[in-house]
C-alpha cells in the first residue's frame, strides 16, 4: 500500500473520531449521548437532539474503544425519561414506550432533559423501536464491559418488563408478529411500511432473545422468561415461513388459489398471484433469497429491506443457508444495493402514480431518494457484521472501501440520491453522527471480529430455517 493511501485513511479515521467526539452531549457534566448532526448550513431543527435509534452505532463504536461511561450514562437517563403513564388518553405514550429523542435544557445552572414521544415528531408518530434498541444496547454494554450488575438493578429489572408489557400485550391480531403503524421506526415518514413492516419484527424477535438473558428469574421474572419464550417460538416459526422470499417461494405464489377456507390451506394470508410485482420475477437470482419487507391480509410486500434482512442475519433469526442467501443477493444485485455507497435502505423505490398514493406525495421520499430508495452509509455497520458473521469478508472490505473513497470529502452525509446512491442527499445533512459511527463501527468488526458477539445472538434455538 502507497504511504499516501495509508496517511489518507489514517486521516479518515482520525477526522470521523473528532466529529464524533465534536457531537457528544453533557449532562451535568457526564457523556449522556451524541446529537444526530453538527451541519452548520442549516437549521437544527431536531437534529441537535439524541435520537435513541441514532446513537446505537455511535454506542457501539464507543464500547468497543473500551469508553463505557457515555454508554452507561445514556442507558441510566433514558431509563429515567421511560414512560410510565397509563395512557387515560391518545396524547399521552403508552406505559414502556422510551422517547425518539431527548435534549439537554437549562434554567440557570439547573440542566433537565425533555424528551420527544412522538409530541413534536412530523406526523406526531412515537417510536416503536427505541424500546427495543435499547435492550439491545444494554446487552451489548454488558458483554463489552462484563458489567453484570446494571442490568440486575431493580429498575432496570422493571423497565425491561415494562417494554415487554408494551410489545406482548393481548390485541386484536391473530399473528404473533407486531403491529406497526407507519412512520414508527427507521423508515420514520409514510411509505407504506404500515402493518407487520420486517424490521421491526426482527429487532422485537432481538429484544426478546436479548430479554432472556438479561431478566432475573426470581419474583415475577420466571413468568416475563416464560411469555417471552412462548412468543419467539411463534414469530421465529411465523417469520421464517412466511417472510421468506426465493425462486421456489415465488413459483409457489404463482400458483396460489384464492380465497380458500380452513386450516390446511396453503394460501394462509389469501395472496392474490397478481400482486406478484413483474421486477421481482425478474431481479431475483437463483442461488438468493431474502425476507419481505411486509406481510398481511391480502398484502406481500416484495421490496427488499436491508435493516431487517441484515439484523435477521445478526440475531441468526435467519438461518445459516438463508444468510447466505440473502449475502448471495448483495453479491449478484451489488449495484442495486450497494452502488456508489453502501447500503441501500429498501429495494426498489416506489414512482409513479405508486408513489402519489403510498407516500401522499411526499417530497423528501421522492423515488431514489430518502426512504424511498436511497442509500444509508450507517447501514454500512450492519452490512459488515452480517458480512463477517458469515464468512464473507471479502464484502465487508469491499463496502468499507466504497465508503472511505467518499465518506470523508462529502463530510458524512445523512443519505445518497439515485439508483446507485451516486449523489449526495438532496436534503441530506452533513456531519450526520451515524454516518461516521456507521463507518467506525464497520472498520472495528472487520478489524476484530470478536467484537460481533455484541450485536449477534447463537444459532437459532428452535432448530428450523426460513425455507421450509
Amino acid at each position: 500500500m502507497k504511504t499516501s493511501t495509508i496517511n489518507q485513511k489514517n486521516f479518515q479515521q482520525t477526522e470521523a473520531w473528532r466529529l464524533l467526539e465534536e457531537s457528544i452531549i453533557y449532562y451535568q457534566g457526564k457523556p449522556i449521548g451524541t446529537v444526530a448532526a453538527h451541519d452548520p448550513e442549516l437549521e437544527a431543527l431536531n437534529y441537535d437532539q439524541c435520537f435513541l435509534r441514532d446513537f446505537i452505532p455511535s454506542a457501539l463504536v464507543f464500547l468497543m474503544e473500551g469508553k463505557s461511561e457515555i454508554v452507561r450514562n445514556f442507558l441510566v437517563e433514558t431509563l429515567k425519561l421511560q414512560s410510565h403513564e397509563k395512557q387515560m388518553d391518545c396524547f399521552q405514550p403508552g406505559s414502556g414506550l422510551m422517547p425518539a429523542s431527548f435534549k439537554v435544557e437549562s434554567n440557570g445552572s439547573e440542566e433537565y432533559l425533555i424528551a420527544d414521544f412522538g409530541e413534536q415528531a412530523i406526523a406526531r408518530v412515537p417510536p416503536i423501536d427505541s424500546c427495543l434498541w435499547w435492550i439491545l444496547l444494554l446487552r451489548a454494554y454488558e458483554k463489552a464491559t462484563g458489567d453484570l450488575e446494571l442490568a440486575r438493578q431493580p429498575q432496570f429489572q422493571a423497565g425491561i418488563k415494562l417494554i415487554l408489557d408494551l410489545c406482548l400485550v393481548h390485541r386484536f391480531a391473530m399473528y404473533p408478529t407486531m403491529l406497526v403503524p407507519d412512520g414508527a421506526f427507521m423508515i420514520d415518514r409514510r411509505m407504506g411500511v404500515y402493518e407487520h413492516p420486517l424490521e421491526i419484527q426482527v429487532l422485537f424477535y432481538a429484544a426478546m432473545r436479548a430479554s432472556r438473558e438479561l431478566l432475573l428469574p426470581d419474583g415475577d421474572g420466571g413468568r416475563y422468561i416464560d411469555k417471552v419464550n412462548g412468543r419467539l417460538g411463534a414469530l421465529h416459526y411465523h417469520i421464517c415461513n412466511y417472510y421468506w422470499v426465493d425462486l421456489k417461494r415465488l413459483r409457489e405464489i404463482y400458483r396460489y388459489k384464492g380465497n380458500e377456507f380452513g386450516k390446511e390451506v396453503a394460501n394462509k394470508f389469501n395472496i392474490y398471484s397478481e400482486s406478484i410485482p413483474n421486477w421481482v420475477i425478474e431481479w431475483l437470482p437463483e442461488s438468493s433469497g431474502y425476507l419481505a419487507g411486509n406481510l398481511g391480509p391480502g398484502r406481500m410486500d416484495f421490496r427488499f429491506f436491508a435493516l431487517g434482512n441484515l439484523m435477521a442475519i445478526l440475531t441468526s433469526l435467519a438461518s445459516e443457508k438463508e444468510s447466505q442467501s440473502i449475502m448471495n443477493l448483495f453479491v449478484h444485485r451489488w449495484q442495486d444495493l450497494i452502488g456508489y455507497m453502501p447500503v441501500k435502505i429498501c429495494y426498489p423505490a416506489i414512482e409513479g402514480l405508486e408513489w402519489r398514493i403510498v407516500t401522499g406525495c411526499d417530497p423528501k421520499n421522492i423515488p431514489w431518494s430518502y426512504h424511498n430508495g436511497g442509500n444509508w452509509p450507517v447501514l454500512l455497520w450492519l452490512f459488515t457484521a452480517a458480512a463477517v458473521k458469515t464468512g464473507r469478508v471479502e464484502l465487508a472490505q469491499e463496502a468499507i472501501a466504497i465508503a472511505e473513497s467518499r465518506l470523508t470529502q462529502d463530510k458524512f452525509p445523512e443519505y445518497y440520491d439515485g439508483n446507485n446512491g451516486r449523489l449526495i442527499g438532496k436534503e441530506a445533512r452533513i456531519n450526520q453522527t451515524w454516518s461516521v459511527a456507521g463507518l467506525l463501527a464497520a472498520k472495528q468488526f472487520l478489524a476484530n471480529p470478536h467484537f460481533l458477539e455484541l450485536v449477534t445472538f447463537a444459532e437459532s434455538f428452535e432448530g428450523f430455517g426460513c425455507s421450509l
